[in-house]
C-alpha cells in the first residue's frame, strides 16, 4: 500500500470514529434542545470554525463551482442536519448509525442513473441486500409487520439519500478543490440560515433543562468535529479516492454507533442484530470490485 492509499485509509478510519459517536452527541443534545436547535447550533459552530478558511478561499467560487457548492451546502449538509436529529427523537442512536450504512447503496444508484457510472451483478445484489436489511430495522421486532413501522427511521433513510447525492456531486464536479475548501465554502452559505433559525427559536425547554450546559457542549462538539472536521475529511477522501471508497466509511460507523449506544444504555434485539449484518453485507457487495487477473 503506497503512502497515498495509506493516508486515505487513515482518513476513513478517523472519519468513522468521529461519525460513529455523532449519534450519541445528537441524542444528548435532544435532551435540552429541539431537533431544529440541535441542527442550528451544530451548523453555526461549524460555520464559525470554518469562516477564516472560507474567506481565504472565496476566490475558488466561480461559475463552475458555485452550483455544486450550493448542493453540498444545502442538500448534503443542512437538510440532513435536520433529518438526523428529527429521526433520533424516536430512533435509537445505534439504529441511526446502522441505517447510515445505506449511503453507498444510494451513491451507486445515483451514480448509475445520473452520472452514467458502470455497475455489475454484485453491486446490484448489494443494493437489494442493503434495502432488505434496512427494511428489517425500520419494521423493528416484527419483520413482516409494516403496520409497526417506525416512520421516524425514514427521515434517516432520506438523509442518506441526500448525502449520497452530495458525494456524487463532490466526486464529479469538485475534484479540483481540497476537502477543507469545499467544506468552508459550503458552510459559508449554511451559517446565516442556521443562525436565523436559532435566533427565532423557543428556548423555554432548554432554559428549564438541568442538563443544559452538558447538552450544549455535546452539540457544540458535534458541530466542531461531526461537521467542520468530518465534512472536510470526507470531501478530501472523495476527491482523493473516489465516491465509493469514501462512502464505505459506513462499514465502520455501525460498529462505533452500536458501541456508543450500548455504553449509553441502549440495546439491540436479535432481529436488529441480524439486520445489522445484512445491511453491512449489502454495503460490502456494493463496494466489492471484480478482481482482475
Amino acid at each position: 500500500m503506497d503512502s497515498k492509499n495509506l493516508r486515505s485509509w487513515i482518513y476513513l478510519c478517523l472519519l468513522a470514529l468521529i461519525w460513529g459517536g455523532s449519534y450519541i452527541l445528537m441524542k444528548q443534545g435532544l435532551r435540552s434542545f429541539s431537533f431544529w436547535q440541535v441542527s442550528s447550533i451544530r451548523m453555526l459552530t461549524a460555520f464559525i470554525f470554518l469562516l477564516p478558511f472560507a474567506i481565504k478561499n472565496l476566490k475558488k467560487l466561480n461559475k463552475k463551482t458555485i452550483i455544486p457548492i450550493l448542493i453540498v451546502a444545502f442538500i448534503g449538509n443542512l437538510v440532513p442536519s435536520w433529518l438526523y436529529p428529527l429521526g433520533q427523537t424516536k430512533v435509537d442512536s445505534n439504529i441511526a448509525g446502522i441505517l447510515n450504512s445505506l449511503v453507498p447503496v444510494f451513491v451507486l444508484i445515483f451514480g448509475v442513473i445520473f452520472f452514467k457510472k458502470k455497475t455489475g451483478f454484485l453491486q446490484i445484489l448489494g443494493v437489494i441486500t442493503g434495502l432488505v436489511g434496512a427494511a428489517m430495522l425500520i419494521t423493528k421486532d416484527n419483520v413482516f409487520g409494516f403496520g409497526q413501522m417506525n416512520l421516524y427511521a425514514l427521515y434517516i433513510v432520506l438523509a442518506t439519500i441526500l448525502y449520497s447525492i452530495n458525494i456524487n456531486q463532490v466526486n464529479v464536479f469538485l475534484k479540483g478543490l481540497t476537502g477543507l475548501e469545499i467544506a468552508s465554502l459550503a458552510f459559508l452559505f449554511i451559517g446565516p440560515v442556521s443562525g436565523s433559525i436559532l435566533l427565532f427559536s423557543d428556548f423555554t425547554k432548554a432554559a428549564a433543562s438541568p442538563t443544559l450546559v452538558t447538552d450544549l457542549l455535546c452539540v457544540t462538539a458535534l458541530g466542531l468535529f461531526g461537521s467542520a472536521v468530518a465534512v472536510s475529511l470526507v470531501n478530501q477522501i472523495i476527491t482523493r479516492a473516489g465516491s465509493m471508497f469514501a462512502s464505505s466509511v459506513t462499514y465502520i460507523i455501525p460498529v462505533f454507533a452500536i458501541m456508543w449506544g450500548v455504553i449509553d444504555g441502549e440495546s439491540l434485539n436479535f432481529v436488529q442484530i441480524v439486520a445489522t449484518f445484512i445491511v453491512i453485507a449489502g454495503v460490502y457487495l456494493v463496494n466489492k470490485k471484480k478482481s482482475t487477473p
